[in-house]
């Protein structure tokens, strides 16, 4: 009997010990690649915004999701490099932030979904096919800097009306800027302004970028949107403070970091979105059925600071259109 009995309750335990560690199975824990060619400095608060929305949607740090980072802190030319490192680690979704970033993802992989986030003109870069049907293995999100560049001109002008000269900080490597450029020059002539472009390719250029600002007499700066110039962008705005330049910039960090002014779409709010298409991904849905999201608010925001370091007086119908203004 007792031996009868043993082999009873054998055989229970080995029926239940299947059933118990199917139980124990822990969750699928999703891995996803962020991509940029920034700093993580520059970045964290929108990343901050990546995550709130990840958590809204019920994904839970290290025990849903791991989020693995690779920034090029403004080096342009590592993008490769570090996207690869991200495909070897098998990510399940990657994540590109900018032009730049979203183009190595583009080459580097055909069957990785990629979402970007903060490109400019998505389809005039090639990155995808269309707005409404992307196509391929890329999708994402706009921040239209692209259709908005002439707009931060006539703002630049309507805070120094008196400018007829005006200069463009731009980076040639990146793919967003030659468009921007033309459509400067394109909208100058009937804001009476001509157009000075100073190229910038690496940190060793914004020093003689402005060196030649000071002998060219322009009377503002347009900086345009890019990874490599927001890393060294308080270096950029003290420059212009030292140099008495108007600036406008694309993004409300930058005017923080002492620009006079910006006019962007809100990055924070796309970073929170960007989840969405994240989680629809993760579950199913393939990214060349995922229509690209292009920003619909925009931000100005001005600092009252600096325009009394540069003995300007903001003109109030300005000020009362800002969104926001740093005392």
């Amino acid at each position: 009997m007792r031996r009868r009995a043993f082999l009873t309750t054998m055989a229970g335990g080995l029926l239940a010990a299947p059933l118990a560690a199917e139980g124990q199975q822990a969750k699928k824990v999703w891995r996803i690649g962020y991509l940029t060619g920034g700093s993580a400095e520059r970045e964290k608060s929108w990343l901050a915004s990546f995550r709130q929305g990840l958590r809204e949607l019920g994904y839970v740090e290290r025990e849903s999701i791991v989020i693995e980072q690779r920034y090029a802190e403004g080096r342009t030319e590592r993008l490769p490099e570090l996207t690869k490192e991200l495909i070897q680690l098998k990510v399940d979704v990657l994540v590109a932030a900018g032009d730049s970033a979203a183009l190595a993802a583009k080459k580097a992989t055909s069957s990785v979904p990629v979402v970007f986030v903060t490109v400019a003109d998505p389809v005039g870069l090639g990155i995808v096919v269309s707005l409404a049907r992307p196509g391929g293995n890329v999708t994402g999100l706009s921040d239209l800097h692209a259709d908005i560049v002439t707009k931060r001109l006539e703002l630049l002008k309507e805070i120094v009306p008196s400018a007829s000269r005006v200069a463009v900080l731009l980076n040639p490597v990146n793919p967003a800027h030659a468009p921007q450029l033309r459509a400067v020059r394109a909208a100058a002539p009937a804001l009476g302004l001509t157009v000075l472009a100073l190229e910038v390719r690496e940190p060793d250029d914004i020093n003689r970028a402005f060196a030649t600002l000071g002998k060219e007499r322009a009377s503002g700066l347009l900086i345009l949107g890019d990874r490599m110039l927001g890393t060294h962008v308080t270096r950029t705005a003290e420059l212009a403070i030292k140099s008495r330049q108007p600036t406008m910039f694309t993004q409300r960090g930058s005017v923080e970091a002492g620009g006079l002014m910006s006019y962007g779409a809100n990055f924070a709010e796309l970073y929170r979105q960007l989840g969405t298409y994240i989680d629809r991904i993760l579950k199913g849905t393939k990214p060349a059925d995922l229509p690209i999201e292009q920003a619909t608010k925009f931000e100005l925001v001005i600092n009252l600071k600096t325009a009394k370091a540069l003995g300007l007086t903001i003109p109030p119908s300005l000020l009362s259109r800002a969104d926001e203004v740093i005392q």
